[in-house]
């Protein structure tokens, strides 16, 4: 729960429909409450941030994981759109990508993501990781009020 005593919103923009119900998984597991939202691809991840049709009643996230590796808009593109918006850039933006290269990592970091994760392959480690993701971001982390 937020410090207002709401779920936790989370955006999860993923491609790869084995990671989202990974994902989907480790969080109903997990013992902080949520509402995880999921979009396929960059643009939609856009479009939902900005509440473009069909998403004008889309809740604003406290958290969004972000995949770097999808077909069309990347990761990337994305991330760097977001910290254009005043009204989001102050969201945390997660990467959560299969990617280890330092150019990527590098890059991520350059354009101010919060922390940038190596998904594991096992489901095991994924859930471990998604705790420690929870337990750091919505028991540690204080987050700026929303506008």
């Amino acid at each position: 729960m937020n410090n207002m005593g709401q779920p936790i919103e989370i955006l999860l923009i993923e491609d790869n429909e084995g990671d989202i119900v990974l994902t989907k998984k480790a969080f109903e597991r997990g013992k902080i409450g949520n509402n995880l939202s999921v979009c396929r691809n960059g643009q939609e991840g856009l479009n939902f941030l900005n509440k473009v049709d069909p998403y004008q009643q889309a809740p604003t996230p406290d958290l969004i994981l972000l995949d770097l590796n999808m077909p069309g808009i990347s990761g990337q593109e994305v991330l760097a759109e977001i910290k254009k918006v005043p009204t989001l850039k102050t969201i945390p933006v997660v990467i959560l990508t299969t990617s280890e290269s330092d150019e990527d990592i590098l890059k991520s970091y350059q354009l101010q993501a919060s922390s940038y994760i190596k998904k594991p392959v096992d489901f095991k480690q994924f859930g471990t990781v998604i705790q420690e993701l929870q337990n750091y971001w919505f028991t540690v982390v204080k987050f700026p009020p929303k506008s």
